[in-house]
């Protein structure tokens, strides 16, 4: 109450601004629950359920999708219980020796389980679609373009006129172009200019143009965090006899990387959503399968219920990156001194 009355009701129209929002989000809460409890036709979303998921995927080869779920929680569950071991030698050994190599195999096998080969029916990328094809871009994007990013934020820096150059004029030209237009080039000029015995898989090519696209931006909020790094820091590490390298990877990195979390994450946020962009390529992603039902006959017109389930698929996943992150500064403790 104390509250309220300091924050809410200090004068007669703040009250009355206040009664008013209240009115106003009771009145919008009120409509948009009697739409979704009677009005909207939630059957859209039950009938394509399977659509929403995994597309048009084979079902009999829909195993291989629940084997890669159950190694995601596997891995989840083993860095949850690592982060928590208190002795940090055991957690140092644990990490290295089970889960960096669970973390570099990780993505290997989910393409293999994917797109079959090696002892499993090959199934094509025309049929990876809905969810599965936004999650598996947007990953793999993203483990692409951080380092790539990492790089072109050293080489920015580097006392190396042509590499220092390249990589701003590469950050620049990328940063000043639209994602889609860099996808255009990947998706339909890039083809053009390979040999004919090249082609590359138009997933492959809409990673590329994500990678890219992305790398320039992350290479922007890595040198941010570069910049923050007091130069006493590397003068200290260099007084010690460390080389220029490991001044790099163990004293200014590790504390750039920390102060810009924040930023890449964001980074990351925005890829994820930006795979959206790719229905207009033809690739049946998450909103790109969205479109497909409702060109059914029984559900034209059925936009409202169809985009709400999407954008809530869309918000939980952003949401748990940024908690994922807030988790994370807190135990690293950024911005506190």
């Amino acid at each position: 109450m104390d509250w309220l009355s300091k924050n809410l009701f200090n004068t007669w129209y703040n009250s009355l601004l206040t009664v008013l929002c209240v009115w106003i989000l009771f009145q919008g809460m009120l409509g948009f629950l009697g739409w979704v409890f009677t009005e909207a036709n939630w059957q859209v979303i039950s009938s394509n359920w399977r659509l929403f998921w995994i597309g048009r995927y084979p079902v009999t080869q829909q195993w291989r999708i629940w084997i890669i779920f159950a190694l995601a929680v596997a891995l989840i569950g083993l860095s949850w219980i690592q982060s928590k071991i208190t002795n940090q030698k055991l957690k140092e050994r644990i990490y290295y020796f089970g889960l960096l190599p669970l973390y570099v195999g990780f993505f290997p096998i989910i393409w293999w389980l994917i797109g079959g080969g090696w002892g499993l029916t090959p199934v094509g990328t025309n049929l990876w679609n809905g969810l599965l094809l936004t999650l598996l871009m947007s990953a793999v994007s993203i483990i692409l373009s951080f380092p790539l990013g990492v790089l072109l934020a050293l080489g920015r820096q580097s006392k190396l006129p042509v590499l220092r150059w390249g990589c701003i004029l590469y950050i620049e030209i990328i940063r000043g172009l639209p994602l889609i237009g860099i996808l255009f080039i990947a998706q339909v000029m890039l083809p053009l200019v390979l040999p004919n015995e090249i082609r590359l898989d138009r997933v492959l090519r809409a990673i590329a143009g994500l990678v890219l696209f992305s790398a320039a931006y992350m290479a922007e909020n890595v040198r941010g965090g570069l910049q923050a790094v007091p130069r006493g820091q590397a003068e200290a590490a260099r007084s010690l006899g460390l080389n220029a390298p490991l001044v790099v990877l163990l004293i200014v990195l590790p504390q750039a990387l920390r102060a810009v979390i924040p930023a890449i994450v964001g980074q990351f946020i925005g890829l994820f959503k930006d795979t959206s962009l790719l229905s207009l390529f033809a690739l049946v992603e998450l909103t790109g399968i969205s479109r497909s039902i409702l060109a059914q006959p029984e559900f034209l017109g059925r936009y409202a219920e169809v985009y709400l389930f999407v954008g809530l698929i869309y918000w939980v996943f952003c949401y748990s990156m940024s908690m994922a992150s807030r988790r994370l500064e807190k135990q690293l403790d950024v911005g506190r001194r």
